[in-house]
């Protein structure tokens, strides 16, 4: 298993941006997929955007292609998400997840190790 802790959440007004960052450690991290996924109250928890356990690769949700980049720096064991071009309904919890699949994978139940989540708040 390894350890998630995300960070950089927070208010954010339409037509902002935020940096999410999510601080791996107990694994080596290069093998592993990670993933951002984000839950709405009283919706279900969301794919947002995955990468390959290189870095090389990424997927994205429709919704957030153009606005949201995953990258990757596995010297440092850390993951981001860049969000652009905020929304309202971009407010969630958003989470950081650890995948031991070889390929990108959209399902959460893909994902071992989940984070504790970060707010992430757009005001209209």
């Amino acid at each position: 298993q390894v350890q998630l802790v995300e960070s950089g959440g927070g208010l954010v007004q339409a037509g902002g941006s935020l940096r999410l960052s999510c601080a791996a450690s107990g694994r080596t991290f290069s093998n592993y997929v990670m993933g951002w996924f984000r839950q709405a109250p009283g919706k279900e928890r969301e794919f947002v955007a995955a990468i390959s356990r290189s870095g090389s690769g990424t997927g994205y949700a429709d919704s957030m292609k153009g606005r949201f980049t995953i990258s990757k720096n596995n010297a440092k064991n850390m993951v981001y998400l860049q969000m652009n071009s905020l929304k309202p309904e971009d407010t969630a919890v958003y989470y950081c997840a650890a995948s031991t699949t070889v390929v990108i994978r959209r399902s959460s139940n893909d994902y071992s190790s989940w984070g504790q989540g970060t707010q992430v708040t757009v005001s209209s």
